[in-house]
């Protein structure tokens, strides 16, 4: 399909700003008092707030994969960190630049394995301007961002190199966020083809750990009061074993867990996620005043989202991995418009990261291939209801560090259920399992209804409406040219 814009209606450009790591409720606009998020939720209220977005992972590569190619994890085949995306896979960048737009990227891509130095592989994906960096760390191979800070403060990059902790906490004017924004700056008012319209994608490392902050920001935080962590005594004694594995020692056992952190650690890494995140505020605001500055904020679609959430403590849990909680697997998603998007409209349906392709390519009046599996949000943002699926899917594949035995986990968001099955045999050598939660009656996630009798019949019910879930999506754009 395509998108009808008009003889006299010039295409727009598209702005897609991503952070790493960010979970929904991060964000002023998504009801959480405490967090300081004054340009995003400016930007809220000129779009539409997208309450129920779901990602395909809830680790990066998958999920980022699924973004670029609007495939579900089983049908791109990126199913964990560290392996590369085949390269005969469409990126909407390309159908982007194919149709004439000046196409950009600065940050992090990830969707490659980039591991001791390697640098990720580049695919067809029509950037003209292509500032990577896989990540911020001493370490990382090929990586703008090193080069820029070299250029601009040589001593301070020198001063860094023998710890991760100091890029971190690295002054305001040298952080990897204020890069992030000085690159996107640089783009808007110089580096862009102007005879033709712009993609540019915004990618931040932050809030991804580890947790830290310039001080200007982590004092930002000194007297806020931020909310619990979301858990209860024994929660997990009902949960999948995996989670109590993962509570003593994250990452397959690679990272601290959950149950190693004292209180007073665990109040400083939340307000250094914190401070992360308003300092990607900040330089979100001078994004968007540099939009309005160059005249371009009219004819521009803003799109803000994150890959994937942060456990930050909840459930008993920190960072990622085989986790479908909220704060795990829902991300925000804003998306302004002008002249088509209703401002301050907000949206319950379920919509996945799967959506972002299609629409932007509606948006630019391109044909959106077969592959794409997900749906165009145009309608949504518009203000129309009408048939939207009912559903939400996200597949882990052992996809984050590897556990022995394996995790493979499947979730359906339906209604107001989730199911979250633990694979066993013969997919995995662990004993099958699985969470049910009641999320109006639950909004936590914190009793797992997955062994109670009276639940059993909704479990059964979920279960088979994911199994025609999984055939739906099963990738079959391969063109059938006759009956035989």
């Amino acid at each position: 399909m395509s998108a009808d814009l008009g003889a006299d209606v010039p295409r727009p450009n598209i702005l897609l700003i991503s952070t790493d790591q960010q979970r929904f409720d991060m964000v002023g606009a998504y009801g959480n008092p405490a967090v300081s998020t004054p340009n995003l939720d400016r930007l809220a209220e000129q779009g539409v707030v997208f309450e129920n977005c779901y990602v395909q992972n809830p680790v990066c590569a998958p999920s980022r994969a699924s973004l670029m190619t609007g495939q579900y994890v089983s049908a791109h085949g990126l199913h964990a960190n560290g392996v590369d995306l085949a390269p005969d896979k469409e990126l909407f960048s390309r159908h982007l630049a194919d149709a004439g737009y000046d196409c950009g990227l600065v940050g992090k891509l990830h969707l490659g394995s980039a591991f001791a130095g390697r640098t990720e592989p580049r695919l067809d994906d029509g950037f003209r301007v292509f500032r990577w960096a896989h990540d911020p760390y001493p370490g990382s191979s090929e990586n703008a961002y090193h080069r820029w800070l070299r250029a601009r403060h040589p001593d301070l990059y020198a001063a860094a190199l023998d710890e991760r902790a100091k890029f971190d906490a690295m002054p305001t004017q040298a952080h990897y966020s204020h890069w992030i924004g000085e690159e996107t700056i640089d783009f808007l008012r110089s580096d862009r083809e102007k005879d033709k319209p712009f993609f540019f994608v915004a990618n931040f490392f932050d809030p991804h750990h580890g947790f830290g902050a310039p001080d200007e920001y982590l004092r930002r935080y000194d007297d806020v009061d931020l909310p619990p962590v979301v858990t209860r005594p024994g929660e997990l004694d009902s949960k999948p074993p995996v989670q109590t594995e993962a509570s003593h020692a994250s990452y397959g056992g690679h990272a601290r867990g959950y149950t190693s952190y004292s209180a007073e650690e665990l109040h400083e890494v939340r307000r250094a996620y914190y401070a992360m995140v308003s300092l990607v505020d900040d330089e979100v605001g001078r994004i968007l005043d540099a939009l309005e500055d160059e005249g371009l904020a009219g004819n521009t679609v803003v799109v803000f989202t994150s890959d994937h959430g942060e456990m930050l403590g909840d459930h008993q849990l920190m960072l990622k991995g085989p986790f479908m909680y909220d704060c795990a697997v829902r991300v925000p998603l804003v998306v302004r418009w002008p002249g088509v998007a209703r401002p301050g409209d907000r949206r319950g349906e379920l919509v996945q990261w799967i959506d972002l392709a299609p629409t932007l390519l509606q948006a630019a009046g391109v044909d959106v291939p077969a592959s794409v599996q997900g749906d165009s949000l145009e309608r949504l943002i518009r203000g129309g209801d009408g048939d939207w699926r009912d559903w939400a899917l996200c597949q882990y594949r052992d996809s984050g560090h590897p556990d022995d035995p394996a995790v493979h986990v499947t979730m359906l968001r339906h209604d107001r259920w989730k199911l979250v099955v633990h694979h066993g045999a013969p997919a995995s050598g662990r004993a099958r399992t699985g969470e049910l939660y009641d999320l109006e009656a639950d909004p936590d996630e914190l009793t797992n209804l997955w062994e109670d009798g009276a639940a059993w019949p909704t479990r059964a019910n979920l279960q088979e409406k994911l199994i025609d879930v999984l055939v739906a999506v099963e990738d079959r754009s391969n063109r059938r040219l006759a009956h035989w």
